[in-house]
């Protein structure tokens, strides 16, 4: 069973990782596919669209006679990396509460 990923889940992870350094679009995905199933196909997309929504910027760095595409995280990314940590918290520790009962709370056995 997979579990699906919501777009803002999505958008964190990728600005979590940018947040730490700047990736070329292949690193970034395979990093990302370490956790989740995502292919090239689909990060490419949420990329532009980090980028269209002033998230992230790029610059082009030169790799073996070819240019590679390198994304970096700007203040607006980080403050939506903030909001979207927010959101994961709050949500993972309803989700805690459910499988595992609040803290005190008596859980039969």
């Amino acid at each position: 069973m997979k579990i699906q990923i919501t777009a803002d889940l999505l958008d964190g992870l990728v600005l979590a990782l940018l947040e730490r350094k700047d990736y070329y679009g292949y690193s970034l995905t395979q990093d990302i596919q370490q956790v989740i199933s995502i292919s090239e196909s689909t990060m490419y997309p949420v990329l532009r669209r980090l980028k269209t929504n002033g998230f992230l910027t790029t610059y082009d760095k030169p790799y073996q006679g070819r240019n590679r595409r390198y994304y970096q995280i700007t203040e607006d990314g980080e403050e939506r990396l903030a909001r979207v940590r927010k959101m994961w918290s709050d949500y993972k520790t309803g989700l805690d509460e459910l499988f595992y009962g609040k803290k005190g709370e008596n859980v039969r056995g």
